[in-house]
């Protein structure tokens, strides 16, 4: 299934994964530059589409790469700088990024832990779990939308 297929109704909250599902995945590597950094196919169209359908359009995403020095979290925000204002130029749109840089799932914060999604609840006290949908392309996002209490669609 990709993002344009997803019925995305009834709900008013979207939580997005960055990698496999917003860009290309680099396999055995981590998106470290802004030049490895690749939109996947459909993406603007289908964050365009849903700009004016949620309230919240939020990414939450692991960033192990920076834990294990191989970025840092400068090289993180120039990347996320980067997408946002072609998101954006494109007609589409994300309220936040959370992002987790721990490299074991003992961190609450690293998926599918539950932390980013309390700081999101934290940020936002108007969100409601029964409004939000979780979009990933992996068995860690949909453990994540599980253990949040939230449904979940896997992509590929």
């Amino acid at each position: 299934m990709n993002l344009l297929d997803v019925d995305v109704s009834g709900y008013d909250t979207l939580l997005l994964d960055r990698d496999g599902v917003i860009n290309k995945l680099r396999p055995d590597d981590y998106v470290k530059c802004w030049e490895e950094f690749e939109f996947l196919p459909g993406v603007f169209e289908a964050l365009v589409k849903w700009n004016m359908q949620f309230r919240y359009i939020i990414i939450v995403t692991n960033q192990r790469g920076i834990g294990k020095g191989v970025m840092t979290d400068e090289d993180l925000s120039n990347i996320h700088g980067r997408m946002m204002e072609e998101i954006e130029r494109q007609g589409g749109r994300v309220d936040k990024i959370y992002y987790c840089t721990a490299l074991t799932e003992a961190d609450i914060n690293r998926k599918p832990g539950i932390g980013m999604f309390l700081q999101i609840l934290k940020d936002y006290p108007n969100i409601k779990k029964e409004n939000c949908l979780m979009i990933g392309d992996s068995d860690t996002d949909m453990m994540f939308a599980r253990n949040c209490g939230i449904d979940g669609v896997k992509v590929v």
